[in-house]
C-alpha cells in the first residue's frame, strides 16, 4: 500500500519562499505525482504535477512562474519549490501520486494522498 508523507510547511510572509517535499514508499509505480492544495471551504486544487521520467510538468495558471515541481526517482521523493508567496497560497497542500494516466491536475486522476502540511502566508 502507498505511503505519501509531506514536510516543509510554514509561516512566511508574502514574498517568501517555501520548498515542500514528499517522501514516497510502498509502491514505485506511480505515473503521476503531483501537489494539490486545499483552503477552508474550498475545493481541493491540483497545483503542480509531473509525470514519472519528468517529460511532462503541468502547473496551475495561479502558480506558473513561482512554482517548481521536481521529482527524485532514486529518492522516490516530490518537491515544490515554491517562490514569491501571497497570501492567496495559503492553503493545507497535500502530495498525491496516480498509477495511470490521466488529468494531472485533477484529484480523480490519483489515488494515493498524503496528509498533508500547512502553508501560511501573510500579508
Amino acid at each position: 500500500r502507498g505511503l505519501l508523507v509531506e514536510s516543509g510547511g510554514d509561516s512566511v510572509q508574502a514574498g517568501g519562499s517555501l520548498r515542500l517535499s514528499c517522501v514516497a514508499s510502498g509502491y514505485t509505480d506511480s505515473y503521476y505525482m503531483g501537489w494539490f492544495r486545499q483552503a477552508p471551504g474550498e475545493e481541493r486544487e491540483g497545483v503542480a504535477a509531473i509525470s514519472l521520467g519528468s517529460a511532462g510538468i503541468y502547473y496551475a495558471d495561479s502558480v506558473k512562474g513561482r512554482f517548481t515541481v521536481s521529482r527524485d526517482n532514486v529518492r522516490n521523493t516530490l518537491y515544490l519549490q515554491m517562490n514569491s508567496l501571497k497570501p492567496e497560497d495559503t492553503a493545507m497542500y497535500y502530495c498525491a501520486g496516480s498509477r495511470l494516466s490521466g488529468n494531472p491536475l485533477r484529484a480523480n486522476t490519483y489515488v494515493y494522498w498524503g496528509q498533508g502540511t500547512q502553508v501560511t502566508v501573510s500579508s
